[in-house]
């Protein structure tokens, strides 16, 4: 295929056709900052914090193009995907070997790990688990546009909140410019809802009417509206349940274990909680941190998520379950089985043998086909391209390689559109974009039952073509909505 037609194949056409006239744009610029900032599509500034200070969150203007079918396939398979995990989860013995080496080299690994062996010895005091999962998909460019599963999240997966508002931004943009016949192609997302649905169910399980919610947060929280938006949604849905706030440190100074390893804080017993930080080192600002871990890990409170659902959605554990027929052992049909291996892309262990030495070699002589990834969550972290070469020369024949995994690098389409950011002067130029899919879901029970398992809504996530990285929360990518299609051009 020459490199015309190879560029032409990656190329999706805009759900409008642009670019529009400078006039209508600049209108439609100001009319949907002003919307979204009015409907909490915002964030702190990370570079001018205020703490009562809201800046906009970026976005893109007009919806992506993503197939229909696609779509419809990553919805499809999340139940699927939060049995998987749930049953990983639950399984010490492979969750030990996949991380056996990465414990020895890399710290933060290993002391999440030192506390699922302390609880699995001492016996969990709550056996239930509530999972908010999030599976990460990009279209890849083959035969066909397939999705393909970039990972899944099992700790702070965010942006159900801010993600539910950006369909109704784009709903109203597309309705502004006169594109009422075009606001069907838009899915519905109910994933703030669904998310907060999951944490009551888990309330109620705890049983006791008295008891709170307890969101972990960083010490400087920037997506405060995405927090906030499933703290309020829960008001909303059950004016009953009390929601607080703490940080690793409040806990570790203010929170102990009752009479019946009830975790008591401030005069509150939490029913559950749900992390939204602990999941990178600088969380951890010295041992009474982790600490803290352990003493949630240890009590009562129904955790989102537990340490061993920690640990199952690590990067280590995700190439282990790509390792031929591993599925088999906790998927029960083999349509199921089928369907969990079409997402999986190229998956491989550097491990100190025949397998991890092909893998160095595969990436030495192609770097720019795969990701190197560490062990490590938040964006920011991977390594692409020549880049690749240089990292695995310097720690090739150390032990340091194998907290880190290799990658079949997705090659997905590119759409072209406005990303508007804030504080941006001018007008936003077309770009060449592309997206990342977010498929939402909850799962709650223990090692012998599944109580709850369900699919929630979505989220898009979409950055410069030229971008490696796409976090929204560290500033590289942006918001977006999927628009869903036939087929791509």
């Amino acid at each position: 295929m020459s490199t015309t037609k190879l560029q032409k194949k990656r190329i999706a056409t805009s759900c409008i056709t642009l670019p529009l006239k400078k006039e209508v744009l600049e209108e439609i610029v100001d009319k949907a900052k002003d919307w979204a900032l009015m409907h909490g599509a915002a964030m702190r500034s990370r570079t001018k914090y205020e703490h009562d200070t809201l800046t906009l969150a970026p976005f893109i203007l007009l919806p992506s193009p993503l197939p229909k079918s696609e779509f419809e396939k990553a919805v499809a398979i999340q139940p699927t995907l939060n049995e998987l995990m749930h049953k990983v989860a639950h399984d010490y013995d492979f969750l030990k070997e996949s991380l056996k080496d990465t414990i020895e080299v890399d710290d933060f690994t290993k002391n999440l790990f030192d506390i699922y062996e302390i609880i699995h010895s001492e016996g969990a005091a709550q056996r239930i688990s509530l999972g908010l999962l999030r599976s990460d998909y990009m279209l890849h460019s083959d035969c066909n546009y397939i999705i393909k599963q970039v990972e899944i999240n099992s700790i702070a997966s965010s942006f159900g909140g801010i993600g539910s508002v950006l369909v109704d931004i784009n709903r109203f943009v597309l309705s502004e410019l006169g594109y009422y016949e075009k606001l069907k192609n838009l899915p519905d997302n109910n994933a703030l809802s669904g998310l907060c649905q999951g944490m009551i169910k888990a309330w109620e399980l705890y049983n006791t009417k008295s008891a709170v919610i307890m969101f972990l947060v960083e010490d400087v929280t920037y997506n405060i509206c995405d927090q906030r938006f499933h703290e309020f949604e829960i008001h909303r849905l059950n004016r009953d349940i009390k929601v607080i706030r703490r940080t690793l440190t409040q806990v570790a100074n203010n929170a102990k274990l009752g009479p019946n390893k009830q975790l008591l804080i401030d005069g509150c017993e939490v029913a559950v909680i749900y992390f939204r930080a602990g999941y990178e080192p600088g969380h951890y600002h010295s041992q009474k941190e982790w600490d803290a871990r352990l003493l949630m890990e240890r009590s009562l409170a129904i955790k989102c998520p537990s340490i061993h659902y920690h640990l199952a959605g690590t990067k280590k554990v995700q190439q282990a379950l790509a390792r031929p027929n591993t599925l088999d052992k906790y998927l029960k049909t083999p349509e199921a089985i089928a369907s969990v291996n079409e997402i999986f892309t190229g998956l491989y262990s550097l491990d100190f043998d025949e397998y991890g030495e092909r893998a160095i070699k595969m990436a030495m002589e192609n770097p720019e086909r795969y990701v190197l990834k560490p062990q490590r969550e938040g964006g920011g972290n991977n390594v692409y391209g020549n880049d690749i070469r240089d990292v695995l020369l310097k720690m090739k024949d150390t032990p340091e390689r194998t907290a880190w995994i290799l990658m079949d690098k997705i090659n997905p389409p590119f759409t072209q559109g406005y990303m508007i950011r804030p504080n941006n002067p001018g007008l936003p130029e077309i770009v060449d974009l592309v997206s990342e899919l977010g498929i939402f879901g909850a799962i709650i029970g223990n090692a012998d039952t599944i109580l709850y398992n369900k699919q929630l809504g979505h989220m898009l996530r979409t950055k410069l073509s030229t971008s490696n990285e796409g976090g929204v929360a560290v500033g590289i990518g942006a918001l977006d909505s999927p628009y869903l299609i036939d087929d791509m051009d």
